[in-house]
C-alpha cells in the first residue's frame, strides 16, 4: 500500500532590529552569556513592554512580498508555558490576530514545474533565552541574552509532499528575508530555523494522519534528512500494527535518528489570551502604501529579469539570484568585464564558487572583488590567456597576489597566438606520434574528434598551456590530413 507524506514547516526568522521585540536590550550575536537581558526581557515585577516600531514593518514587507494580506489589526497574546529560559513564565506572541495572513509562494520542484504552497500566517513574537549544557557537568546554564529577540513565525499550509519540497520551500523563504533585509539568514548561530510537521496518509485518503513535531532544525540538510528518517520511522509503526503518537521529536544528526522529546500541546494548552500590557496594532494603508513602494527586486523578478536581459538559462538565472550577495555581485562583474553574462555566470557559478566554497566561505568574504573577477574574464575574452590558464591565475588573485594583468606579466603567461610558433610545436607532436596518426588516419570521422584530444594535450604541454586551443585544432586537422 502507497503512502504520501504532508509536511508542513513554521520557520522562525530572527528579525534583524538592533535592539529587542519589547526592550531597548541589544541583539547581537557572541555576548558574554547574560549581559544583553534587561528587566523588560527577565520580566521583572513593574515593568512594562514597548514595541518596536522596526518589527511591525519588517513584518509588512514580508507580506506583501508573498502577496498576503496585511488586516488592519493585529493583536499580541500571551502564550503560557514553563522553560527554564522563559523567565515570564509566557511568551508574547500573537494567535487570533496575526500581522500577516494568507499567502503564498511559488517552489520549482526537480522536474522544473512550479508548484504553490499556501502560508497560513506569519506572526510576531519575542524569542526565549538558551539552556546551555556545554561546559556543565550535573546542571545546566541559562543564557538570557536571546530572550525577547523578535522573531517572525512563518507558519505554512500542509502543503508540501517530500523532504525535498520542503527544503525548496524553506530555501526560498531565507532567500526573500535576504533580499528584503528582515532577517541576517544565518543558520548557524540561529537566526534562521524551523520546525517540520510530518504525517503520512494512505495515497488517496484525505484525512490528515497523526502528526509529529521536528524541532529546530538549522540546515537545509538537516531538514531534509529529519523528514525522511520521521517518515521511514512512521511508515514502520503503521506497517508494525501501531499508531503514531502526536509529540515533538529531536532529530540527531550525528546518529540520523529522531527521538521523541514530549507529547505535542494543543493550542488550548498554552491557554492564549491577549497581553494586557500591550495595545492592538493598527496599520493603515498608507503605510502599506509606503512600505510596499520600498520593496527591492525580489528574487522571481530578478530571476526573469537575468533571463530576459542577459539571455541566461533559467538554471543560470536561478542559482544567480538564489543569493542576493551572488546576484550583486554578477552584476558587477558584467560591468567591469564588458563582456558575455554566460562566461561572466560560468566563472562565478564554476571556479569562484568551488573555492568559496572550499574555504566555506560567503561570497561577500571573497578576496576576489568583481572587479579583479572582470578583468581576468576580459583576458580571457581578448584571448591574452586560455581558459586553462586563467584557472592559475584565478588562484593567485585568491592569494593576492595582484589583478590578473600584474600576474599574467609576472609570470609570462601570455597566450602564445604566433600561429608559426604553434605550428613548429605541432609538426614535434605529429613526428613523435606516429602510431596516434595511423590510428587517427585510419578510423572512422566520429572517433577521429577523440582522439585528436590526445594530439591537442602534447602540444599544451609543450606549450605549458600558453598555446591558442582554437588554432592548435585548426592547424592539427590541416595537418594530419595531408599525413
Amino acid at each position: 500500500m502507497e503512502w504520501e507524506t504532508v509536511i508542513g514547516l513554521e520557520i522562525h526568522a530572527q528579525l534583524a532590529t538592533k535592539s529587542k521585540i519589547f526592550s531597548g536590550a541589544a541583539t547581537a550575536y557572541g555576548a558574554e552569556p547574560n549581559t544583553q537581558a534587561c528587566a523588560v526581557d527577565l520580566g521583572l515585577p513593574g515593568v512594562l513592554p514597548v514595541l518596536n516600531a522596526d518589527v511591525v514593518n519588517m513584518a509588512i514587507k514580508f507580506g506583501l512580498a508573498i502577496d498576503a494580506e496585511i488586516p488592519p489589526r493585529s493583536v499580541f497574546a500571551r502564550k503560557n508555558y514553563f522553560y527554564p529560559d522563559l523567565p515570564k513564565g509566557y511568551q508574547i506572541s500573537q494567535y487570533e490576530y496575526p500581522i500577516v495572513k494568507n499567502g503564498k509562494l511559488d517552489i520549482q520542484l526537480e522536474d522544473g514545474t512550479l508548484k504553490t504552497v499556501g502560508i497560513t500566517r506569519a506572526h510576531l513574537e519575542e524569542d526565549a533565552g538558551k539552556s546551555v549544557h556545554e561546559g556543565f557537568s550535573n546542571f545546566t546554564g541559562i543564557d538570557l541574552n536571546r530572550a525577547g529577540t523578535p522573531l517572525l513565525e512563518i507558519v505554512s499550509e500542509p502543503d508540501m509532499r517530500s523532504a525535498k519540497e520542503a527544503v525548496a520551500y524553506m530555501k526560498k523563504i531565507h532567500s526573500i528575508v535576504r533580499y528584503l533585509e528582515i532577517c541576517d539568514g544565518n543558520m548557524q548561530e540561529g537566526s534562521f530555523r524551523c520546525d517540520a510537521n510530518v504525517s503520512i496518509r494512505h495515497k488517496g485518503q484525505k484525512k490528515f494522519g497523526t502528526r509529529a513535531e521536528l524541532k529546530n532544525l538549522n540546515s537545509f540538510k538537516f531538514v531534509e534528512m529529519a523528514i525522511n528518517h520521521e517518515v521511514e520511522r512512521q511508515i514502520d509503526v503503521l506497517e508494525s500494527g501501531g499508531k503514531i503518537v502526536q509529540e515533538t521529536r529531536l532529530y540527531d544528526a550525528n546518529k540520523d535518528e529522531t527521538r521523541s522529546m514530549r507529547s505535542k500541546e494543543e493550542a488550548n494548552d498554552y491557554r492564549y489570551f491577549p497581553d494586557p500590557d500591550l495595545l492592538p496594532v493598527e496599520i493603515d494603508k498608507k503605510t502599506i502604501e509606503r512600505i510596499q513602494a520600498s520593496l527591492p527586486e525580489l528574487p522571481d523578478v530578478k530571476k526573469q529579469r537575468f533571463i530576459s536581459d542577459y539571455h541566461l538559462s533559467e538554471y543560470d538565472s536561478d542559482t544567480l539570484t538564489a543569493n542576493k550577495d551572488m546576484a550583486a555581485y554578477f552584476e558587477k562583474t558584467i560591468q567591469s568585464a564588458n563582456s558575455e553574462a554566460k562566461l561572466c555566470a560560468n566563472w562565478i557559478m564554476g571556479e569562484l564558487s568551488a573555492s568559496l566554497n572550499r574555504e566555506n566561505k560567503d561570497i561577500t568574504e571573497s578576496p576576489i572583488t568583481p572587479e579583479l573577477l572582470g578583468g581576468l574574464i576580459t583576458r580571457i575574452k581578448d584571448n591574452t590567456i586560455s581558459s586553462k590558464i586563467a584557472k592559475e591565475v584565478l588562484e593567485s588573485m585568491w592569494n593576492g597576489e595582484g589583478d590578473a594583468d600584474t600576474i599574467i606579466e609576472k609570470k609570462g603567461l601570455k597566450q602564445v597566438t604566433d600561429t608559426g610558433a604553434i605550428e613548429k610545436l605541432v609538426d614535434e607532436v605529429i613526428a613523435e606520434s606516429q602510431t596516434q596518426v595511423e590510428q587517427y588516419l585510419n578510423s572512422p570521422p566520429e572517433k577521429q574528434g577523440k582522439l585528436i584530444g590526445y594530439f591537442v594535450g602534447q602540444i599544451m604541454k609543450k606549450s605549458q598551456g600558453k598555446a591558442n586551443p582554437q588554432q592548435v585544432n585548426e592547424l592539427l586537422k590541416n595537418k594530419l590530413k595531408t599525413e
